[in-house]
């Protein structure tokens, strides 16, 4: 009989685990389509962006419940209730990573300035592919229960941060020399914050799996690149 509890939790486990890869994917999928979305003007593709969302809270919701329904079954203890934490704060970051895709595919519709920037642009798709790397990459370390990748990805985040920083300035550049370019300029810098912010949500996934394999939380610093921009609480989503 405890031999059958044991394999059914482990099971209860393993399936945690999978929804979490099935999140992610679907994660990436909507960065990659947003960003493509917003490189081309395609509103049809940032429509499609929009209405996935809902299916990415669904599966978060879902793994809430499961994860609830475990520790009420189950009652574990230690490593075994850290597996079950873990999954449900890592699934709450991807969540919040599909909500800042989502975001960005909204602002797809409300640019209709003609005014192009092909450099901005490149920077902008650059830092997104960092964050898809970065997610896989956090995402095959919870997988794999290792730390040393885990604390890669987190010391990479300020990559991220200094693209952002880089394209703050030349959109105020932009902004400066021509006042029509503002509205433009301002929905890019929305988009590269939104971009920004998913890294974080990659970093904050990366001190879970320390958590999860050493039992504490992560207390160095987090690093981060020097910014003159906008914190997280002024900037809106």
């Amino acid at each position: 009989m405890i031999e059958h509890t044991i394999r059914a939790y482990d099971a209860e486990l393993q399936e945690l685990g999978r929804k979490i890869a099935q999140m992610g994917r679907r994660d990436d999928e909507q960065i990659a389509a947003a960003i493509e979305a917003l490189a081309n003007r395609d509103i049809a593709l940032a429509e499609r962006v929009v209405a996935a969302d809902d299916h990415i809270d669904a599966m978060q919701r879902e793994i809430e419940e499961k994860a609830v329904t475990t520790i009420a079954r189950r009652q574990p203890m230690a490593v075994d209730l850290r597996d079950v934490v873990a999954a449900l704060r890592i699934s709450n970051d991807l969540e919040r990573i599909g909500d800042l895709a989502e975001n960005i595919a909204k602002r797809v519709a409300i640019i209709t300035a003609e005014f192009h920037i092909d450099q901005v642009m490149l920077q902008i798709q650059r830092m997104a592919r960092l964050v898809r790397d970065q997610l896989s990459r956090v995402l095959q370390s919870y997988e794999r229960r290792d730390i040393a990748e885990a604390l890669e990805v987190w010391r990479k985040d300020r990559e991220v941060d200094s693209i952002n920083t880089s394209l703050f300035r030349e959109l105020l550049t932009y902004m400066m020399e021509n006042p029509q370019n503002i509205t433009f300029c301002t929905h890019l810098l929305f988009c590269a914050k939104n971009i920004e912010r998913m890294g974080d949500h990659v970093t904050n996934i990366a001190e879970t799996v320390y958590y999860l394999v050493e039992g504490r939380p992560l207390t160095e610093e987090r690093p981060k690149a020097s910014s003159m921009i906008f914190n997280n609480e002024s900037m809106p989503a």
